[in-house]
């Protein structure tokens, strides 16, 4: 008899069990646990243990590789997790009926000069940074390389940001490589997962396309991984385990010995500071953009003058604003009380089409007071606007015109976000309103005009990439008007001339790197450690007891400690703790050797709000 330690998979567990033959390492086998079975990923073969052991049940024919289990312990680690959860991410390999099938697709694509040597340069580096401004024709470059990986049998990953992405991608990777292309995210069927799966088992499937999930899909002979929109934070995982798919694709590339790409108009920091980049700046058709500037937070005499004469010439919209729902909070005149949620501690917003008062962490709803909750005054007034009243407000202006929200409160379903897509793109919708979804890099050519509101509150934000998110933001809704002509920008802020100063985005990087030598990534490394309970008391003592164990350590700084800037969501209380050092070797070894109860840790946080 044979003993093995297994990662039972998905859970935070692994546990020994026996078997009469040997069992390679990696391979997928059904175990019980308490009466109930169990997918799980033998780690390694082990010494007879002085306990007694459940036998394994069957031996599948499903893999992990040997690299792809080193990536998972990897995750594990550095991303402060079990191995099962990090198991748990990826889709393991079938024995047998992998076949390396001749594809046939469109081969007609033209670049220019300048994009050819785009692509020269990020054949030439292992991991390297596209940095193309909007519209100077990233993807036409991809489209090329995945041309050239295919012909060499190989197969290819392609990450987005969102799901609010690949529609429109879809429809372009399909008219090069029509079936040999797969669209891969959470809101497919199970039929059409197994029927995506089935597709790359066989070999007939040669690139998926997606967010994050993608990326753990068993796919033979990888030979490139590009991650399109590379600054984007969707790419960080905000539950266990919190990795980052960006990060996570290039490890893939140095561990399987592939090309990484990353792509974007307005590149993160880090990746502008760590790999070599190839600047492309023309863009790819001819256009001319106007930026007009509004000191004012809210739409005003101007922007409606801007939206008739859009929809005067028959031409497109697009209004972004970081609020969702009528108003951001509902405030008593009175008092200065905001309405907030019981259960977190935040201001609730404000659903009239529900008549409700929603909490946008938890979902907790409560219908609209007639009094302040404290001191019982009538005077109640809304306060930020959010996606819901600039529509309302729109429809009242422009009664002719198709007026439609994008946001998480539309956008429930793959198939409403398909419809508002295709409508957009066949020119039924004039005007669409939206949160950051606007700004995931959609292309349509008939878009005249951008309206930014509410980047103010992006850009004073508690956060040390305030800075950078409100430019970026800035720029990638500005990249929506005037794709293929004229086009106009009207920016809403109070603060034009910040803004101004950086309407080239490497002026802003440049800049950048002078704040944050010696304090932030990419010259520090950060971890946030959350500490939560029902009780306040407990989360506190667990903080409180944390930062003393952290103090013995030479080689890490606390950079501070307390309530989280929301001190309670769904009920439980919040601290934190935020610490930097040199290296990352010297956090994950002070956090292990410190860690108390009721944590969770974020290594390499997107945000320390």
């Amino acid at each position: 008899m044979r003993y093995y330690l297994v990662a039972i998979n998905q859970k935070p567990l692994s546990l020994t069990y026996k078997y009469k033959d040997w069992i390679e390492d990696g391979k997928l086998v059904r175990v019980e646990v308490k009466g109930r079975i169990y997918n799980g990923y033998v780690l390694k073969e082990v010494e007879k243990p002085d306990f007694k052991c459940n036998e394994i049940i069957k031996i599948s024919n499903y893999y992990l590789p040997k690299e792809y289990l080193e990536i998972a312990k990897f995750i594990s680690t550095y991303y402060f997790c079990e191995i099962g959860e990090a198991l748990g991410l990826f889709v393991p390999f079938r024995d047998s009926d992998f076949k390396s099938c001749s594809i046939s697709f469109l081969d007609n694509i033209e670049l220019s000069q300048k994009q050819k040597k785009a692509l020269l340069f990020i054949k030439s580096h292992q991991i390297s940074l596209l940095f193309g401004d909007t519209g100077s024709g990233k993807t036409e470059i991809y489209i090329k390389y995945f041309q050239e990986i295919l012909k060499k049998g190989k197969s290819v990953i392609f990450l987005m940001p969102e799901i609010s992405l690949t529609p429109q991608m879809e429809k372009r990777l399909k008219r090069y490589f029509d079936e040999s292309v797969a669209i891969w995210h959470s809101r497919l069927s199970k039929k059409k997962k197994e029927s995506i799966l089935e597709g790359i088992y066989s070999g007939k499937i040669k690139i998926v396309a997606g967010p994050r999930s993608a990326l753990f899909l068993p796919m033979r002979d990888l030979g490139l991984i590009v991650v399109d929109e590379e600054h984007d934070d969707s790419y960080k995982s905000q539950n266990r385990p919190r990795y980052n798919a960006k990060d996570l694709a290039i490890y893939f590339g140095k561990k399987l010995k592939v090309n990484v790409v990353l792509g974007s108009a307005t590149p993160s920091l880090n990746s502008y500071v760590k790999f070599d980049f190839f600047r492309l700046k023309e863009s790819f058709y001819e256009s001319k953009k106007e930026f007009i500037w509004e000191n004012s937070l809210e739409l005003s005499l101007k922007s409606f003058e801007l939206i008739k004469n859009s929809l005067k010439n028959k031409k497109q919209s697009i209004i972004f604003l970081p609020t969702r729902a009528n108003f951001k909070y509902l405030i008593c005149s009175n008092c200065a009380s905001a309405v907030k949620c019981p259960y977190c501690d935040v201001g609730m917003s404000v659903h009239f089409d529900k008549r409700a008062l929603v909490c946008h962490y938890c979902n907790f709803a409560m219908p609209l007071p007639k009094k302040c909750l404290v001191c019982g005054s009538s005077e109640l007034k809304a306060n930020r606007v959010g996606t819901s009243e600039v529509v309302k407000e729109l429809k009242e202006i422009f009664k002719d015109a198709k007026i439609v929200k994008f946001d998480r409160d539309e956008i429930t379903t793959h198939k409403k976000l398909q419809t508002i897509l295709k409508d957009f793109a066949n020119k039924k919708i004039d005007i669409l309103v939206g949160t950051q979804m606007l700004s995931k890099g959609h292309d349509y050519p008939d878009v005249s005009l951008s309206v930014l509101l509410g980047v103010d509150y992006i850009l004073n934000m508690a956060d040390f990439r305030a800075k950078e998110r409100a430019v970026s933001l800035f720029l990638q809704i500005a990249g929506r008007s005037g794709r293929k002509e004229e086009g106009k920008v009207l920016v809403h802020t109070l603060n034009s001339e910040f803004f101004k100063k950086y309407l080239d985005y490497e002026k802003f990087l440049k800049d950048e790197i002078e704040f944050r030598k010696e304090l932030y990534p990419p010259f520090k490394r950060l971890a946030l450690i959350h500490f939560s309970h029902k009780n306040r008391d407990l989360a506190k003592e667990s903080m409180n007891l944390m930062v003393e164990n952290l103090k013995k350590f030479k080689d890490i700084e606390i950079v501070g400690f307390g309530k989280a800037p929301i001190e309670k969501i769904s009920g439980r209380y919040r601290y934190n703790i935020l610490i930097r050092s040199d290296f990352a070797k010297a956090i994950i070894f002070a956090i292990n050797s410190s860690k108390t109860r009721f944590c969770e840790i974020d290594m390499d946080p997107v945000s320390i709000v």
